[in-house]
């Protein structure tokens, strides 16, 4: 705030200054009045009467105002006498008079003005500033206390003594752009945790979700560890004798080298679940006369109704059907479907072979493709000295991978069935077989399906405890072997170092009226043949088998037998099998 200079105080003429104007503050900008001769001269006031040259504080006719030159414009030396600026409207310029030339006073005060000698022009400046380049800085007039003097109470201040300068701040946007990048970067920030919560929140209910249903399914499918009972995914409340299961019998023929391999198809529709139940040729079955006999015998004596009657008393199964498959329709099948790709446990050897050494027909190894051929071959491989249980366990892998590549639809497995052009069983339609199998198929794609054993005795019959797992829980039976005494359970090994012997004593052996039992192949050959019998008792019967055999009475022994025979036998070099009677 500056304070204005009062150019009209004390009335002094040589110190009469006029307002020119206001600089770039609005601060006022004065002039010093130069006095001049002229003749006083009156012009027509439209606001004589109220407004503007009206003193409200005046007594009498106010005197015309002269018209204000700033610039002291036409300048003669003669002019009209200026009316004195009284800021303070304290009625300073009194003495002066109020003669014709008095001005408008705008804080209601009189002013005069008389006749005043000319002086020399200065140039304008702001009161209280300093004045222009070499001149002193004007003080107050003589007679007036200076700026700042005095008691305050004397000084009147009105509102035009007044300049409000707002300077400009050039770091004003500086600083406003610097609180909104701030303010934008925190919002950020609070915005990126924001989601990272939401994001975590959202995973967290999709774990649990997933962990549920995963239990869930788990529970369902009977594969939760320790609530599950590994034969059955439903219907667990239900006994295993009650569960409804469709058996069919399968025997594979092999026509090249002779021979059967036996298998039960399980369709269990309580529990939903497949199984392949693989059978010994040398589980003991009885004969329609009586007699007691093994399931190869009774598969090339008896056919597939004796056969399948023999393993229903056996086993406490009802079988549906029997399905006769021979070597060349396996590999057809294999072929229809595609290959089949299984671990296989053994190298199989070409038998179209001629020079050894060759590369084998089938690798052993992991995922291994076999083709129709392929499957046969290892299918029906027997490696010298492996008892028939590992040839049958491969059977049983080629039958599960042929069923996950076989249609799940019926009808397309009807129509692969027929492709075979087989001739079947009369008890098993090709229909049948193809919706039967089709079943089957879609448990094998599923999971669950699987292979097993059925674990036979050394002398061919079942123990309760060892078939338990299989004759009961999937099939759903009960083991019931003839009598183990009804017939002298006889074990024979081939040391002759001809295979076919084997198969020769077996049927001299079971036409004899006892029971037979694979013994093996030793690694080598033997020149004496050996009756051998470990009770006393079971030496009448040594002797009956040697005579059977065609064996010298010499040949009889006493000696360690297996547990699972009454007598066991070692063919040598000098048995004659066309010498048997």
């Amino acid at each position: 705030m500056n304070d204005r200079y009062d150019a009209g105080y004390g009335g002094d003429p040589e110190n009469q200054y006029e307002l020119v104007g206001y600089d770039e503050y609005g601060r006022p900008v004065y002039q010093q009045v130069q006095p001049q001769q002229q003749a006083p001269r009156q012009q027509y006031d439209p606001y004589a009467q109220q407004g503007y040259g009206y003193d409200p504080y005046a007594t009498g006719t106010q005197n015309p105002v002269p018209p204000y030159d700033p610039y002291a414009a036409g300048d003669t030396g003669q002019q009209a006498p200026t009316p004195s600026y009284d800021p303070y409207g304290d009625g300073s310029g009194a003495g002066q008079g109020t003669g014709p030339g008095t001005a408008y006073d705008p804080y209601g005060q009189a002013a005069t003005s008389g006749r005043q000698q000319r002086v020399t022009e200065q140039t304008a400046y702001i009161p209280q500033q300093g004045g222009p380049t070499g001149q002193a800085p004007q003080t107050a007039p003589a007679g007036r206390p200076a700026a700042g003097a005095g008691d305050d109470d004397e000084r009147q201040y009105h509102t035009a003594q007044f300049a409000f300068v707002e300077e400009p701040d050039g770091d004003s946007e500086d600083v406003i752009d610097w609180l909104n990048f701030t303010e934008n970067r925190t919002e950020r920030r609070e915005e990126a945790k924001r989601r990272a919560r939401s994001r975590l929140v959202a995973l967290v209910v999709v774990l649990a979700l997933v962990a549920v249903g995963g239990v869930g399914w788990l529970w369902y499918a009977g594969k939760l560890p320790g609530l599950s009972d590994p034969e059955s995914k439903k219907g667990t409340s239900i006994a295993a004798s009650a569960q409804n299961r469709d058996v069919i019998v399968v025997h594979l023929h092999n026509t090249a080298k002779g021979g059967t391999s036996t298998a039960l198809l399980v369709d269990n529709t309580t529990t939903d679940r497949g199984t392949t139940v693989l059978i010994p040729n040398s589980l003991n079955l009885t004969a329609d006369d009586g007699t007691t006999t093994t399931l190869a015998k009774s598969v090339d004596d008896d056919g597939s109704s004796g056969t399948v009657d023999a393993l229903d008393t056996v086993l406490g199964t009802d079988i549906e059907g029997t399905w006769r498959l021979d070597t060349p329709y396996l590999q057809n099948l294999v072929d229809l479907v595609g290959n089949i790709d299984l671990d296989t446990n053994t190298a199989v050897p070409d038998p179209a072979a001629k020079k050894k050494g060759q590369a084998p027909l089938v690798s052993k190894g992991k995922d291994q493709t076999l083709s129709g051929k392929m499957a046969v071959a290892y299918a029906t491989y027997r490696a010298p000295g492996e008892s028939q249980d590992a040839q049958l366990e491969r059977f049983g892998q080629v039958m599960q991978g042929v069923l996950r590549k076989l249609s799940s639809d019926p009808t397309a497995a009807t129509t692969t069935v027929q492709t075979l052009a087989q001739i079947l069983d009369p008890s098993l339609t090709d229909k049948d077989l193809g919706t039967f199998l089709a079943k089957l198929a879609d448990l094998a794609k599923g999971g669950d399906y699987r292979t097993t054993l059925l674990p036979v005795q050394q002398d061919g019959t079942l123990s309760a405890a060892a078939s338990a797992s299989v004759v009961k829980d999937v099939l759903g039976g009960k083991a019931k072997s003839p009598d183990k005494d009804a017939a002298v359970s006889v074990s024979v090994q081939n040391a002759t170092g001809t295979k076919d012997n084997t198969e020769k004593a077996r049927v001299v052996l079971l036409n004899g009226g006892f029971t037979f039992l694979d013994g093996g192949t030793p690694s080598g050959t033997q020149t004496t043949s050996k009756v051998v019998y470990a009770d006393a008792g079971d030496k009448a019967n040594a002797a009956e088998v040697a005579k059977t055999l065609g064996l010298p009475a010499g040949a009889v022994t006493k000696g360690t037998v297996s547990s699972s025979a009454d007598v066991a036998v070692i063919l040598g070099r000098d048995y004659k099998p066309s010498s048997g009677s």
